[in-house]
């Protein structure tokens, strides 16, 4: 059996590794048009702010080392120009020599990954325009820089790979600034939990023109003018495209195979495409949503590893089968970690979905041993069913651990409610006797008992203030007077008790505390005393950092705003 493999890096290496554990006598050819056949992808950022200092760091395996291993051809600077299905072969163009020849298949496996976009805009191509995907981009930023010396630079796009280069860069001491056409960063966040992200950036000194439509390039000397739509253009010393990917699908569309969304290769769970013998993964697939079900589209690493070994099974006469994509992913910025799994509220919103959501804000560990800092979660379940939709956190240690778990949960079908079962490792400096996943199991069950209401941050402004409900912040007076929602009146819970005579009789009651918690136990007394209640969930904390967001914001750069 002979076997071409169009691609390496996550899906192509993976594949190619398999069939040869499972068959010792397939021949295996593999066509990579880069110089590099299998790289660390999610570690480039990383060179070039000279986190990884060694370029060879980047290089999993080299040619030499997968045929001396795996006794796989593996031919970089190869360039697959044709497939033809019917006659099972395909073009080859060596891109080192200009020699082009035909190469022959039983089975072949796609996996050309995706593109940095580039849309057609004036000025894209020029010197001092940057795309990140390959070690060959990688290599090309971190020797302009060497050279030099940029002191500004402008990132037009915010998702996982602009986010770590925008770290890196400013490690360097670089001047930098987000342009984008969407008003937040990290598409997987709710734009709540994004508020968390902008802050931290803001404070590292990032300047963030979110709302803002690019509309073209032009070089400026040594500079580069960002132009913009209706403001003013920015000006730096080095422009970084990084609005997302496409799939690199041409290949597959000349060969007449079925397409999905965005141009994306159709394939079924088992990884085979429309045409005999031709099998696809990685970031050129079209994937169903593990959560929704929905067709989607999901570069990440995971998924295609996966994908390759289920394939190399399949040509192998298996039967693996791919259950779907659930988008789990964390990023590290500057001293922050940010994860998610499965879909965010608006996504399941978008999906026709009926949800719900919950807030938290736990220590890291036990708050008795030293060093715990404070994690937001943000765990999204389906109403009435309280099946788990998705999470999302921000936080420093741990962040990673509660991800894990919750991703874990997904997948393995459990309930919202049943986060609370969960026996999680405890010590003090690890965790708390009752984790945060296990809190928010808790929070989860008292809502399915009926025994506290919420409201959310979105809700507090739009509360009357002509005296018809009755507003309460249950934080210290202290806590009170560094900040507080508007018309909200301060009764600390622990004196709440003796003061019940100073809450009007027979008007709903909204609560506020820091976090949530102490104005739970203000809505639990309440309640008890027959009055109708709802607590803040995510409290002042939530609702500060997305109102200093919003104003951040309008205030720093108008795109989009109403003015």
């Amino acid at each position: 059996m002979k076997v071409i493999i169009v691609g390496g890096v996550a899906g192509g290496a993976t594949a190619a590794a398999r069939l040869r554990r499972l068959d010792e006598t397939a021949e295996i050819v593999v066509f990579e048009r880069s110089g590099y056949v299998s790289y660390a992808n999610c570690g480039l950022p990383y060179y070039i702010g000279g986190v990884i200092t060694d370029k060879e760091e980047l290089t999993l395996q080299t040619p030499e080392s997968f045929w001396q291993r795996f006794r796989v051809d593996m031919r970089v600077r190869h360039e697959v120009t044709a497939i033809h299905p019917a006659e099972k072969t395909v073009d080859v163009r060596n891109l080192a020599t200009g020699e082009t020849f035909t190469e022959s298949y039983d089975k072949l496996v796609l996996s050309p990954g995706a593109r940095p976009t580039q849309p057609a805009l004036p000025g894209v191509g020029i010197d001092r325009l940057f795309t990140l995907r390959t070690v060959e981009d990688t290599l090309k930023i971190r020797e302009f820089i060497e050279q030099h010396h940029p002191r500004s630079a402008v990132l037009a796009g915010g998702g996982f790979i602009g986010v770590e280069l925008m770290e890196n860069l400013r490690e360097l001491g670089i001047d930098v600034t987000v342009v984008q056409r969407p008003r937040q960063l990290l598409n997987p966040l709710d734009a709540d939990m994004a508020a968390f992200l902008h802050a931290k950036l803001r404070q590292k000194g990032v300047r963030l023109h979110l709302g803002c439509t690019v509309e073209g390039f032009a070089a400026n000397g040594d500079r580069v003018n960002v132009l913009l739509k209706n403001e003013a253009p920015l000006t730096a010393d080095m422009v970084v495209l990084a609005i997302g990917v496409t799939p690199d699908t041409g290949l597959a569309k000349a060969a007449g195979l079925e397409l999905g969304i965005k141009g994306s290769i159709l394939v079924n769970d088992r990884m085979e495409t429309s045409a005999p013998d031709i099998y696809a993964v990685g970031d050129a697939v079209q994937v169903k949503h593990f959560v929704t079900g929905q067709d989607t589209l999901l570069s990440l690493a995971g998924p295609a590893n996966k994908q390759g070994r289920i394939a190399a099974d399949n040509i192998c006469g298996g039967d693996s089968r791919y259950p779907g994509s659930q988008g789990s992913s964390v990023i590290k910025v500057f001293d922050m970690t940010i994860a998610t799994t499965g879909v965010n509220e608006k996504t399941a919103k978008q999906a026709g979905i009926d949800c719900d959501k919950v807030y938290l804000s736990p220590m890291s560990h036990a708050g008795y041993y030293p060093g715990g800092k404070v994690m937001t979660l943000k765990v999204v379940f389906e109403k009435g069913t309280y099946r788990l939709l998705g999470a999302q956190i921000v936080g420093y240690e741990g962040v990673d651990k509660r991800i894990d778990v919750l991703a874990t949960a997904i997948h393995a079908g459990l309930s919202a409610l049943q986060l609370k079962d969960l026996d999680l490792a405890y010590a003090p400096p690890y965790s708390s006797a009752k984790d945060p996943v296990n809190m928010a199991g808790f929070m989860i069950e008292n809502l399915s008992h009926g025994l506290v209401e919420q409201f959310f941050p979105e809700d507090v402004d739009a509360l009357p203030r002509d005296g018809s409900v009755t507003l309460l912040d249950v934080r210290t007076p202290g806590e009170y007077a560094d900040g507080h929602a508007e018309g909200f009146v301060n009764l600390p819970v622990d004196d709440l008790r003796e003061r019940l005579r100073e809450v009007p009789v027979g008007k709903p009651v909204y609560v506020i505390c820091q976090s949530g918690l102490r104005s739970y136990i203000a809505c639990r007394i309440l309640a008890q005393q027959g009055f109708k209640c709802y607590n803040l969930s995510g409290g002042w904390r939530l609702y500060e950092t997305v109102v200093r967001d919003r104003t951040a914001a309008q205030e720093a750069w108008p795109c989009g705003m109403e003015k």
